[in-house]
């Protein structure tokens, strides 16, 4: 199944009306939803001019540096909910491992891996509709072990939160929490059935006045139009995030989406430029699925993000880290190291 965005034979557009567009955001100004879209839809021609205007705004607010998140799959599997994308899903057949909440001593051990790798910020994941009290109990007791061991930025994402678990992740020291909206409200059906859009944005809503960061992103390629793409990418501007992972879907063997194969390395690349026009100041990372879908160009990926992941992903492999800091010293880049601002 393939619906590739093809955009070869599109007219190419001069360089100066792609950095006219980064010239009105630099200004404080916003683009429109015509011309993000305009973005997505460029000519391949054109892609070299649309990085290089992506890359002003990104050199302006966060310089040459990029900042590294590592992964700690805390929970596999077992999940109640239905997501198409997801190897850890109540339909998923993939062979994944499955497991309940990682013991104190692994969840520790994450950390210092974490640390090893030069992340500023260790990100807690659990497969879950939402968090049990047992879960919620025993990220209030890891956290504050891991800041005083070892200095990290802690993300959480444990699913669908109530204003009340997220008063108390704040409190034990979480400093951000996940919660992708994944896709635009009107795609959002096509992908999942027992939650909604409206959960998410409520989620988001408890996080935010629990006086918590904003991480929040989204999956390309599960068969939304670039439309889709583009509400994503404002209705996360309108939410006021501070971070946004951008992932490729990586079709894995045993999930409903097993056979999409949508995406092309100039089209993700396209996108990241767009989230960024769209997103200014705000964190943007090459998160789940850079390594199959950019390949061999997931360097120029770093012009408009700012931000990888390190090491695996939830349950599938990705680069060695050894070649990501290869990869930031040869395009003159240099990972960010001290505290994170939040702290």
């Amino acid at each position: 199944m393939s619906t590739t965005f093809d955009s070869v034979s599109r007219p190419s557009r001069p360089a100066t009306y792609w950095h006219g567009l980064a010239d009105r955001v630099l200004a404080g100004e916003s683009i429109d939803e015509s011309e993000a879209l305009e973005i997505l839809g460029a000519s391949d021609d054109d892609l070299l001019d649309i990085l290089s205007a992506s890359f002003r705004v990104r050199r302006q607010h966060f310089g040459r540096e990029v900042q590294l998140y590592f992964l700690m799959n805390a929970k596999s599997g077992l999940c109640p909910e239905d997501c198409t994308y997801c190897s850890q899903s109540k339909d998923s057949e993939a062979e994944i491992p499955k497991y309940n909440l990682l013991s104190r001593d692994k969840l520790l051990e994450g950390a210092r891996i974490a640390k090893l790798n030069n992340a500023q910020t260790y990100c807690i994941v659990i497969s879950a509709r939402g968090p049990s009290e047992r879960e919620i109990q025993a990220v209030e007791t890891i956290v504050p072990e891991i800041k005083q061991k070892y200095g990290l930025h802690i993300c959480a994402c444990l699913g669908l939160l109530t204003p009340e678990q997220a008063a108390r992740l704040k409190a034990c020291g979480v400093d951000r929490v996940n919660h992708n909206l994944n896709t635009s409200p009107q795609h959002y059906e096509q992908i999942c059935s027992t939650h909604t859009y409206q959960d998410r944005v409520d989620t988001l809503s408890a996080v935010r006045d629990a006086g918590l960061e904003l991480c929040s992103g989204g999956i390309m390629g599960m068969g939304e139009q670039p439309e889709d793409v583009v509400k994503m990418a404002f209705e996360l501007r309108d939410q006021k995030v501070q971070s946004i992972p951008l992932n490729f879907l990586i079709a894995i063997d045993g999930t409903p989406l097993e056979r999409r194969d949508d995406l092309t390395p100039r089209y993700c690349l396209k996108a990241l430029a767009m989230f960024r026009m769209v997103n200014p100041t705000c964190e943007l990372r090459i998160a789940g699925g850079r390594e199959p879908h950019l390949g061999s160009m997931q360097a120029l990926g770093l012009y408009p993000a700012n931000s990888l992941f390190v090491g695996d992903y939830l349950t599938t492999a990705g680069q060695a880290p050894p070649a990501d800091f290869q990869m930031i010293e040869e395009l003159g880049f240099e990972v960010r190291s001290g505290k994170c601002e939040s702290e």
